[in-house]
């Protein structure tokens, strides 16, 4: 995966927002994942490690391995696992689709929010096969944004949302992709495929979703690209305006927001 094609940027506050997203997901996204003591894994596009402080303490006998293409979002990985005193993770750059493995490295593969920006998913997956010994399992997790659903509804909020779809796909990547990953782990050649929908739902009885996830994950993630979409013109100043602050106003004492993200488990 080429760095320019990750769509939200590398900014500091990106990264802050990946925490953020991490954290406040922990217990929906990854209560099921964990593996045995002395399991090889592989992490395939670790990012900034926010995932994989919480892959690693889960399975702190597991032996992981964490890859991905940018050096500097490698860095930021190494930084934040050491700080958690987390030793069972080993760094690596690398490609997805030029991986320096021998096949049957790794009893289990983990990935997390990698294939919506990859021009290519069923291939990254074809790539990442070869790795698993026979009967080992591959993770995925993936968002889709069609998936959003919010109270009050308001039309340039729902704007705001598709240019995010629409700035994605123009990268090359797909925001869409949770609803397709049962074809595409079955095409790549994985067996037992499982899809768990996982869904955020949140009011203001639940201010912990309110913070972490309705301002600090989803809205912060669609307001970081808002100087792309004034500069290709998908929407005005004023409609930017408008969608962002109706986004914000789903987390005051009346506003619902949903959203759904999907894990999918198979087999070699």
């Amino acid at each position: 995966m080429a760095e320019h094609t990750y769509v939200h940027g590398y900014s500091t506050r990106e990264s802050e927002r990946l925490s953020d997203q991490a954290e406040t997901l922990t217990d929906l996204l990854h209560h099921d994942t964990r593996y045995p003591a002395g399991s090889r894994v592989l992490e395939a596009g670790c990012g900034i490690g926010a995932q994989t402080v919480i892959l690693a303490g889960n399975s702190p006998g597991a032996i992981i391995t964490s890859i991905d293409i940018s050096e500097e979002s490698l860095r930021k990985a190494e930084q934040s696992v050491r700080q958690a005193g987390i030793t069972n993770v080993t760094f690596r750059q690398a490609d997805i689709f030029h991986l320096p493995f021998p096949p049957a490295s790794f009893d289990h593969i983990f990935l997390c929010f990698v294939l919506e920006h990859l021009a290519d998913p069923e291939q990254a997956l074809g790539r990442l096969r070869p790795l698993l010994k026979e009967g080992g399992t591959i993770t995925v997790i993936e968002g889709d944004h069609g998936s959003t659903l919010f109270h009050p509804d308001n039309a340039f909020a729902r704007k705001a949302v598709q240019c995010l779809v629409t700035l994605q796909r123009q990268m090359g990547g797909n925001s869409l992709i949770g609803r397709e990953l049962y074809p595409l782990i079955s095409y790549a050649g994985f067996r037992d495929v499982h899809i768990s929908p996982r869904m955020v739902y949140v009011d203001s009885s639940r201010p912990a979703l309110v913070e972490g996830f309705t301002k600090l994950t989803f809205t912060a993630m669609v307001e970081g690209i808002g100087a792309t979409v004034l500069e290709k013109g998908l929407m005005t100043r004023e409609e930017w305006d408008r969608g962002i602050a109706a986004l914000y106003r789903t987390a005051e004492e009346d506003g619902v927001f949903c959203y759904t993200f999907f894990k999918a488990t198979a087999r070699k």
